[in-house]
């Protein structure tokens, strides 16, 4: 009882810390995360840009320098460029349809039974005096018998669904040429934060000329739907019938 108290009291103390936290919430929405910072490339200014220099009259238009006057240039829109997802800090669309149902049963028996019988008649005489002496019976020296049996069942029943459409940003290029993207949403209602995480790789071959692709398109794709609320904390078990889950051996 003394080793269990001595862990109990780093978690009372623990879990004590938590609920000030928590505390404080009550009443309150959960709050949004910031937003990440996404690199982008830097984009060359149009030939006809002018920026204003500051002088000691005042501030007057002055053409702005531009490497090069070319309409074609990095980062300049084009009429017939292609607009999907190809650099860093590009977006596009990732719509996520998952339907998914599992129905798996496994039945397991087992059955084994052995015998096994070995004696001495005769043994250079020595069979005699091992009888005499012990009262061994020289022809039933070892007798076993062995009989074993299992049988298990296992049945898993899985259904989910989830339709959702995000936008996701190029954080980088491979150097295959493949685009490693991530996207965040979170949508508050009331008390309760919904959010949806959704990162991995894409082949640019892969984007639609919507400049969309479907999640079964993404390599390592990793996406997480769930939320943080009065909803999800009522779902939850309380932390110290957790900790005891954990703690009891029966």
């Amino acid at each position: 009882m003394n080793k269990i108290a001595i862990l109990l009291i780093p978690a009372l103390a623990l879990g004590g810390c938590g609920s000030m936290g928590r505390i404080k919430q009550i009443g309150k929405a959960p709050k949004m995360s910031e937003m990440a910072p996404v690199a982008a490339p830097e984009v060359e200014a149009s030939v006809g840009a002018r920026t204003e220099v500051a002088t000691a009259e005042g501030r007057n238009p002055q053409a702005a320098a531009v490497n090069s006057p070319s309409l074609f240039r990095v980062g300049a829109g084009a009429l017939f460029q292609d607009q999907r997802a190809t650099r860093v800090g590009d977006i596009l669309t990732i719509k996520v349809n998952i339907s998914d149902k599992a129905n798996v049963g496994n039945t397991t028996t087992r059955t084994r039974d052995g015998s096994e019988n070995s004696g001495v008649g005769a043994l250079l005489g020595l069979e005699k005096i091992a009888k005499r002496v012990a009262g061994v019976d020289p022809t039933t020296l070892v007798s076993s018998t062995t009989k074993s049996s299992s049988a298990g069942a296992g049945t898993v029943n899985r259904s989910e669904v989830v339709n959702m459409t995000i936008a996701a940003v190029v954080t980088s290029v491979l150097p295959n040429g493949n685009l490693v993207i991530r996207g965040r949403q979170e949508t508050r209602v009331n008390y309760e934060l919904r959010e949806l995480l959704v990162s991995g790789i894409v082949r640019p071959q892969d984007i639609a000329r919507d400049n969309s692709i479907q999640h079964t398109q993404i390599a390592e794709a990793r996406i997480s739907y769930g939320g943080r609320g009065q909803l999800t904390d009522a779902q939850q078990a309380r932390w110290g019938q957790q900790l005891m889950d954990v703690l009891l051996p029966f």
